[in-house]
């Protein structure tokens, strides 16, 4: 058990019988009364995020965790496949657990979050960004540039997300994974 003083943004705990990462807080001391901590915690099991707020004094149950570096291989009904390039060992997440499934690139390197005392994998972290080339797109019609418009394409892993209209079949960009945006045209 350890004291609410701990508790920082990544830091993996255990809640009504399941694992949550806490991806927000905040330390309040107000004028009168006690101090309390409101944190905002998404559950690793189930991705559903809660608001909660706990008094200073209360005990938090902190979980272990490890990150490792896995290497994406691929997907089917039961879930999304990593192996670990040193062990060749393989670990498979249900799709509801990952950010974005579809710009997942075959042989891209993710690091997943493993229970240290049970050895389960609870989530995975996408790089936060990927760089895929466009397959399909409609052509941008000549003078359209002036505004801000964009339009459907499709990348190579299936995925389908909005680009600018200068963006032609075969050019390489780079996708934010936590929101799917169009950041660049790469090189």
């Amino acid at each position: 058990m350890a004291s609410t003083s701990e508790i920082r943004n990544g830091l993996c705990l255990k809640h009504n019988n399941d694992v949550y990462s806490v991806v927000e807080f905040l330390h309040v001391k107000p004028g009168k009364g006690p101090a309390f901590v409101r944190m905002k915690i998404k559950s690793l099991t189930s991705g559903k995020v809660l608001d909660q707020t706990i008094p200073s004094s209360h005990k938090i149950d902190i979980v272990r965790v490890e990150r490792k570096k896995y290497q994406f291989l691929y997907n089917d009904d039961s879930g999304y496949h990593f192996m670990d390039n040193e062990t060749f060992e393989q670990a498979a997440i249900a799709k509801e657990l990952i950010d974005n499934p579809g710009l997942l690139k075959e042989g891209s390197e993710v690091e997943i979050l493993f229970d240290a005392e049970q050895g389960l994998p609870l989530t995975m972290d996408m790089p936060k960004y990927v760089e895929l080339e466009i397959t399909y797109t409609e052509p941008g019609i000549k003078g359209d540039t002036a505004t801000n418009a964009t339009k459907p394409a499709k990348v190579e892993t299936g995925a389908e997300i909005r680009v600018p209209l200068f963006i032609n079949e075969g050019d390489r960009v780079k996708i934010e994974t936590a929101t799917g945006n169009y950041m660049e045209r790469c090189k």
